[in-house]
């Protein structure tokens, strides 16, 4: 099979990927550009650990082909980081309220909190546990992610009336 060139831009870089035109996104972040972030959970579409934000919207990188990456724009969990050794305010408040323990839905659930984020900085309650819904967690249960979000929602305000 030929394989096909797509331009994309990863965290705010952008690469020129030669993909074979059944891989998916999935495949195209773990395995040619090294981010390990991106999970790989059930490959069907129904866990959520592999949500990457394309274009300002959460999508399951496993579902996704790499061909429809092209032109762009996607954010991964390593891309939310602020800085080196600063968090991002959903990371601090994943960490801070213990929505996190085997760690393995949380970058995809963190990448879909901030999905709900950007399109509604003040979500309710419901909003946030039905934007999560699509995400499975067996350790957590759903109370600490959904409070991890509201928090980090305080926050992003806070934060962008202070700029």
């Amino acid at each position: 099979m030929t394989k096909v060139n797509v331009n994309m831009g990863v965290n705010g870089r952008w690469y020129k990927l030669a993909v074979e035109p059944y891989e998916t996104l999935l495949d195209v972040l773990r395995d040619s550009l090294g981010l390990m972030g991106t999970k790989m959970g059930c490959a069907e579409g129904e866990c959520g650990a592999c949500t990457v934000i394309m274009e300002e919207k959460a999508i399951l990188s496993c579902l996704t082909l790499a061909v429809q990456a092209e032109g762009k724009e996607i954010l991964t969990i390593e891309g939310l980081q602020k800085g080196s050794d600063e968090l991002h305010p959903l990371q601090e408040a994943f960490a801070n309220h213990g929505a996190v323990q085997c760690g393995y839905c949380t970058p995809g659930m963190i990448m879909a909190a901030k999905a709900i984020l950007d399109h509604d900085p003040n979500p309710s309650e419901d909003m946030v546990r039905k934007g999560l819904s699509g995400n499975l967690c067996r350790c957590t249960g759903y109370d600490g992610p959904v409070k991890a979000t509201l928090d980090a929602a305080k926050t992003l305000r806070r934060e962008q009336n202070e700029t």
